[in-house]
């Protein structure tokens, strides 16, 4: 399970082409931000955008791996195991939730502070379980969520300050 969640994170999304509202969202943002990991990269690429600022901040909590001998399950359900480990507090050999939050703070600042120098729209190219950290940061900032688009790896989450 450890080498397939290594292969994970250093895949792109092939032959995976974002519907049409992913690239009408995408061509209107004036800032774009992204994780290091190849496939956030690489649907940026996809997207026909170039990030302006690549940051670790961006990049998805690692899953802590556990063995357990005897157990044969789809990495699926491997990945859903682990996740929910880790967001009970059992994270060995990967950061824990809690730094992770403090991650999702600095991450939400960077947004803050390209989404007022921009005057316009900051697209962030990130990963689901980051997101959502970042998005609970800018609500408890008085962002408010303006709309949710797509479902799956092209979805998008839309934030205005008012």
């Amino acid at each position: 399970m450890a080498t397939w969640i290594s292969h994970y994170n250093l895949s792109e999304t092939g032959s995976d082409m974002p519907p049409q509202s992913s690239q009408a969202l995408a061509s209107s943002a004036l800032q774009i931000l992204s994780s290091p990991l190849p496939r956030a990269l690489s649907s940026l690429k996809a997207l026909g955008r170039t990030p302006t600022l690549i940051d670790d901040v961006f990049k998805e909590a690692d899953l802590p791996i556990f063995h357990i001998p005897g157990l044969r399950l789809a990495p699926t359900f491997w990945v859903a195991i682990f996740r929910v480990l880790w967001l009970c507090g059992l994270s060995p050999r990967v950061e824990p939730m809690a730094t992770a939050k403090q991650r999702a703070v600095q991450a939400a600042d960077i947004l803050f502070t390209c989404a007022k120098t921009s005057n316009g729209p900051v697209l962030l190219m990130g990963h689901g379980v980051m997101n959502r950290l970042i998005a609970r940061v800018l609500i408890s900032l008085g962002w408010k969520e303006v709309r949710r688009q797509g479902r799956g790896y092209w979805s998008a989450g839309i934030y205005r300050l008012d």
